[in-house]
Order: structure tokens, then sequence, then C-alpha cells
């Protein structure tokens, strides 16, 4: 965290000189008072000026990415980071030779991983934000054989008129699975179970 102290005839002009070397604006700073100053008779004889100490407050997506650096390099493997922010969507892909490592086995480590870096970010930011963290692409071709899984057990479920359970998934992975068969009118989804063991169960109408 970045601070400096500054100086000033008011607390304004002290606080905004520091503002000014640290190149942020108000709402970016933590301001400390050490002096409120003293103008002095007629504004000179006896003055003291004001004093303050302000810090940069660090953004939490950047505090973000830290903490998953972190995280990855209890992994021991050379991993570059990308970065994306847009509106209240952070999204982290991962880079790498041994990219499957973070991976896992059906993305559980990754999974992991991203469960980790969306609770992080409650703890750092004010507002709310969802977290991405792909690797290489794997959310995209997760996603296109979630479709192609689900639609093969909507068929299934069709033809034996039996209800067939899915296994444990985290929510999104489940979203996909209901979005895809939402327009399928000889079935019906539903979730079940608690997490982290909640599952997709399609059901024959």
């Amino acid at each position: 965290m970045r601070q400096i102290t500054a100086s000033g005839q008011t607390l304004e002009e002290a606080v905004h000189s520091a503002l000014k070397q640290l190149n942020i604006t108000e709402d970016q700073a933590k301001v400390e008072i050490i002096d409120e100053g003293k103008k002095g008779i007629f504004g000179i004889f006896g003055s003291k000026p004001a004093v303050v100490k302000v810090m940069k407050e660090e953004d939490p997506v950047e505090k973000l990415q830290k903490y998953l650096k972190n995280i990855i390099s209890e992994f021991d493997i050379e991993i570059n980071i990308d970065m994306k922010v847009e509106q209240n969507v952070v999204t982290f892909q991962l880079l790498g030779e041994r990219i499957a490592l973070l991976i896992g086995k059906r993305g559980q480590t990754l999974n992991a991983i991203q469960y980790l870096a969306q609770l992080a970010i409650h703890r750092y930011a004010d507002k709310y934000y969802t977290v991405i963290v792909d690797a290489e692409g794997y959310r995209d071709r997760r996603k296109e054989t979630l479709i192609v899984l689900a639609e093969r057990l909507a068929d299934r479920a069709v033809r034996t008129n039996k209800p067939v359970k899915i296994e444990p998934m985290p929510s999104y992975e489940r979203k996909i699975i209901h979005t895809a068969l939402q327009r399928h009118k000889a079935i019906e989804t539903d979730s079940q179970g608690s997490e982290p063991n909640r599952y997709v169960v399609i059901k024959p109408k």
C-alpha cells in the first residue's frame, strides 16, 4: 500500500497535495489526520500547517490477482495470468505448458481455485463480483462437452422413460445443463442434493 505525508495551510490543501503526488482520487485513498494545523493571528503569526498521511487503497481486483498468484505458486509451475474486468465480472485466463495440473480431473482443481478466488473477492471488495478462473479456454470446451452430454442423457431419459442422474457439478455447470435442455419438450430438469454434491436429474415428462 503506497502512502505519503503532506502538509498545507488547510486540511483540504494538505489532502489535495497528497492525492496529487499519489496520482489518485479521494475515493481511492485512506486519509489519516496527523495535525489539523492552526491559522494563527491574521492568518500569519503563529500559524501551523495541517499535516495528513494519505494511503492509496489497493484495488480489490489487484489484491485478488496477487492472491491467485500465491495459490498457483504452490503448484511449482510457470503460469502466466491474463486478467479482464467487464463491469462486475473478473475473468482470469491461466496460460502455461503444464496447465493440466491446474485443471485437474474434469476441472475439479480449476473449480476449487475459482471457488477460493470467489470467496476472496468478497473479503476485498465492497461490491459484488463474479470471478471466473479459466485455463487456456478450458471453460468453453467443458461447456461444449456438457451440452453434448445433456442432450445424450435427455435422449436416454426419453427412451427408457426413467430419470437420469448426472454426477455432482458446481452451480455454473449445472446451469449449463438446465439451459441446454430448457426447450426440450419431452423432459424436465431439476437440481438435487446439497453442496458440494448437488447434481442434476433429467426426468421424462
